[in-house]
């Protein structure tokens, strides 16, 4: 790996009116390495993860991609940097879009880049299998089917764009255990294939020291390097 193949929060710092949530936090992500993040509930975790995933911007601090400066947030950042990285929540509720089919969900970002038909098609229909959805599941809305389907569906949406950098907020937290080893497992061998970075934030330690090659502790109003 060379210096410049990573995800880096530089210097980041974040408030919101009056409170310091993230102060002067350095986090680097590299490629094929899985960084374990943890810290208290309110310490900045998931406002990290929202500035990494170019979702926030900073009031101080940079991210940067493999080298490259994002200065800018959401739409935005042009295409081919922004979909380079990807987040998976905690919540797939309050992720998906209540009025889209599940096939919708996942196709929504090829969409948005004018995939061809064809290609995104071909490409739901891999990452369905791949996460294991159902060809009845799919065309259900998130109402009908169960929180450990529809985080199925959010994360072969995460993966469509076959991001670089993959950030899992409390992605398996709301899970019952076999989901949450089958997505534990996915996000793993996509990881192996595509040479790709993930960040695990999580409670669980058992779940940290199995799966991570580090941890970076996060602490309120932080201030952490690593």
């Amino acid at each position: 790996m060379t210096s410049a193949q990573h995800l880096l929060a530089d210097e980041v710092s974040v408030s919101y009116g009056h409170q310091v949530v993230l102060d002067g936090v350095t986090l680097r992500i590299g490629r094929g390495e899985t960084v374990g993040l943890r810290g208290p509930s309110g310490c900045g975790k998931s406002t990290l993860v929202r500035v990494l995933a170019l979702l926030h911007r900073p009031d101080r601090g940079r991210v940067s991609i493999d080298g490259t400066p994002v200065d800018a947030v959401r739409y935005a950042v042009p295409v081919a940097l922004r979909t380079r990285v990807a987040a998976l929540f905690q919540s797939p509720r309050a992720a998906a879009d209540p009025r889209l089919s599940l096939t919708d969900l996942i196709a929504e970002p090829l969409r948005a880049t004018r995939t061809p038909e064809s290609a995104v098609r071909e490409r739901v229909a891999e990452l369905a299998d791949l996460v294991g959805l159902t060809a009845d599941l799919r065309s259900r809305r998130p109402h009908a089917v169960s929180d450990g389907q529809l985080q199925r569906a959010c994360l072969a949406r995460a993966l469509v764009h076959r991001p670089d950098y993959l950030l899992c907020d409390e992605a398996t937290a709301m899970l019952d255990a076999s989901t949450q080893a089958h997505v534990a497992a996915v996000i793993r061998d996509y990881q192996r294939t595509q040479r790709a970075g993930v960040l695990v934030i999580t409670h669980d330690q058992t779940l940290l020291d199995r799966w991570t090659d580090r941890i970076v502790d996060l602490t309120g109003a932080a201030r952490a390097h690593a």
